[in-house]
């Protein structure tokens, strides 16, 4: 296998070696990759499955011949993983990293541009009709 899915396979060989289908219910790791168990796998190893199926696919894919396969690297997803930024990938970045910051659902939203207008609006009127 070349080298570019190398951390990608060996991370979901150790993901599936650390979860409950091996682990507790003692199946084999590809029994665990088939369809009536991979639903009871975590998360990140779900993701990682993909990941490498993407890895696989991207070796053979024409359009990305001239540039190269270029997989999500172990590393990252254990940087980001530390960091606390999440490991959820979109377009091979964190889906979670860059925002805006913490929300825990006590933040009161950002009022709207048309609802200042209108408060701006019933200001200025109130203040010509007092001047009346």
């Amino acid at each position: 296998m070349p080298s570019s899915c190398k951390e990608i396979r060996a991370a979901l060989a150790q993901c599936l070696q650390e979860s409950e289908c091996v682990m507790v219910h003692r199946n084999s790791a590809a029994d665990c990759l088939r369809p009536p168990l991979v639903d009871t796998l975590p998360t990140q190893c779900q993701q990682f499955k993909r990941a490498f199926g993407d890895c696989r696919r991207g070796m053979i894919d024409m359009r990305k011949r001239f540039r190269g396969n270029q997989p999500i690297t172990f590393q990252k997803l254990q940087e980001t993983e530390q960091s606390g930024e999440g490991y959820q990938l979109y377009a091979g970045k964190s889906a979670f990293a860059g925002g805006k910051g913490v929300t825990d659902g006590n933040n009161s939203a950002e009022p709207d541009w048309r609802e200042l207008e209108n408060q701006k609006f019933r200001e200025e009127a109130a203040a010509a009709a007092n001047k009346k």
